[in-house]
């Protein structure tokens, strides 16, 4: 198979997604049948890097699980395999081997809960059912020689909504985390998974089919411009209606929408965060609740476009395909289930497509052309602001000065979300992007690096229309 993805972490998840979804095609879906499919996990044929073969099915069976929608009494569409989560080391501050065995034991003495021992040789130890992780001990050893073992799903996920537990397994704590997948796509061992939707994609086509009574649209993200690099947007548009859609339709037009909205509602209400990224809104009304009030009452882009189409047609059914894994959780709050039916990652649409065996490269080329050069950087940091600048310029606003601050990350979010908290934000708009580079460093993406900015705006530049206004214009 080419190279379409960054990882093996990806390839596999992929394979397990691609046979769920073959089986559920031909109505012969089976958790225990996907198991056997060659080069999912066959015992004596395929090698495990598992201590033995019935842990690497046990494993698999998570996955086909994931593939099925997981965990259905978990309100978070991120979940932890556990049995896949114990090669990683311990976690917490530990002493190496360059511990000197000095005479000073300054980490003794900086150590308040007598957690600190030492050998026969004078190098210290820690007692871990004494230690807090405070890291005293680290800071005042003068050879540098504590250090603190953070696994790779904690060193991703930046607002510490990930612990561990005493299986010595990852944990997520839901009334922190964000959705955002950054602990999916950091972890070696694919041991962290979103929840996959591709079975009701699958139903929702099938039941189309046929019917007169509703018709199938895939609303896609901006980002897809970055993505499917072997072959051209245009086929892989065709490839969705092959695939049984039967409109396609830029979720940048909704990004235009909402571009002409914000920046009316931004000039009237002289301060806001935007409401693009789904994880960056759901961390300020985790984190910081008391800015809750200034996110824009707008709905996302992918939301905004949905509910233009079910308002014009009622019978539609819609399905969101984007690089987002907190679209899923997106999806499934109030504001929005009733315009949007599903949301899927490039991930899961690259596994539907092999699950029919449709190569798009041999397709011909359909046409995308919904939206303005603003509405589609939406995809990367910077583009919002982009976009609401000129919002600001189409609608004639000329006695409001936009501030924008461009969060890249959500670290750059806390800094800036902090800032406003204690009033020292010089900002008048915060553009949250929950993922590094914005939708194109999305935990769904195929692929993911600095090339995918330079793609989007290149597919920004090819828009037919050239403002938002000339955009927006041909729904009214």
């Amino acid at each position: 198979m080419r190279r379409i993805f960054d990882t093996k972490v990806q390839h596999l998840k992929y394979k397990v997604l691609r046979e769920v979804a073959r089986m559920a095609w031909a109505d012969n879906l089976n958790e225990t049948t996907v198991l056997d499919i060659p080069g999912i996990i066959v015992p004596g044929k395929i090698p495990t890097m598992r201590c033995c073969v019935y842990k690497e099915r046990a494993i698999v069976t998570e996955r086909v699980k994931l593939a099925m929608g997981g965990d259905k009494s978990n309100p978070n569409v991120i979940e932890v395999i556990d049995i896949a989560c114990d090669e990683c080391p311990a976690a917490g501050y530990e002493v190496t081997d360059s511990c000197r065995g000095c005479l000073a034991h300054r980490c003794e003495d900086a150590c308040k809960r007598g957690a600190i021992s030492f050998d026969h040789n004078h190098v210290a130890h820690i007692d871990k059912s004494k230690c807090v992780e405070c890291g005293a001990c680290a800071k005042v050893c003068p050879y540098t020689a504590i250090v603190n073992r953070k696994r790779p799903c904690q060193n991703a996920c930046k607002i510490k909504a990930i612990s561990i537990n005493e299986d010595n397994a990852a944990s997520i704590d839901n009334d922190k985390c964000i959705a955002c997948g950054a602990c999916v796509y950091q972890c070696p061992f694919g041991a962290i998974n979103d929840k996959s939707f591709i079975l009701d994609v699958i139903d929702l086509i099938k039941r189309s089919e046929g019917n007169s009574k509703y018709k199938m649209y895939a609303v896609v993200a901006p980002s897809i411009s970055s993505q499917f690099t072997y072959a051209k947007l245009g086929q892989v548009i065709t490839g969705l209606k092959k695939m049984g859609f039967h409109t396609v339709i830029e979720a940048a037009l909704g990004a235009d929408m909402v571009a002409y909205e914000e920046s009316k509602e931004l000039a009237e209400k002289g301060f806001l965060t935007s409401s693009c990224c789904p994880a960056f809104v759901d961390y300020i009304r985790k984190s910081f609740p008391e800015l809750a009030p200034y996110i824009s009452h707008n709905l996302s882009p992918m939301a905004t476009i949905s509910k233009y189409i079910k308002d014009t047609d009622s019978e539609s059914r819609i399905v969101f395909i984007g690089p987002c894994t907190a679209k899923k959780a997106e999806v499934l709050q109030e504001s929005v289930s009733p315009y949007v039916d599903a949301a899927i990652t490039f991930e899961e649409l690259q596994a539907l497509f092999d699950s029919i065996d449709l190569e798009i490269t041999e397709l011909e080329e359909g046409v995308l052309d919904n939206a303005s050069y603003f509405g589609r950087i939406f995809a990367r940091c910077g583009g919002l602001a982009d976009a609401v600048a000129q919002g600001l310029k189409e609608r004639g606003i000329t006695d409001f000065e936009l501030k924008p601050v461009s969060c890249d990350g959500i670290e750059a979010c806390r800094a800036a979300l902090l800032k406003k908290s204690k009033n020292v934000l010089d900002a008048n708009f915060i553009e949250g992007m929950a993922c590094i580079g914005g939708c194109i460093g999305g935990a769904g993406c195929l692929t993911h690096g600095e090339k995918n900015k330079a793609e989007v705006d290149k597919y920004g530049k090819q828009a037919y229309e050239k403002t938002i206004t000339a955009a927006i214009s041909v729904l009214k």
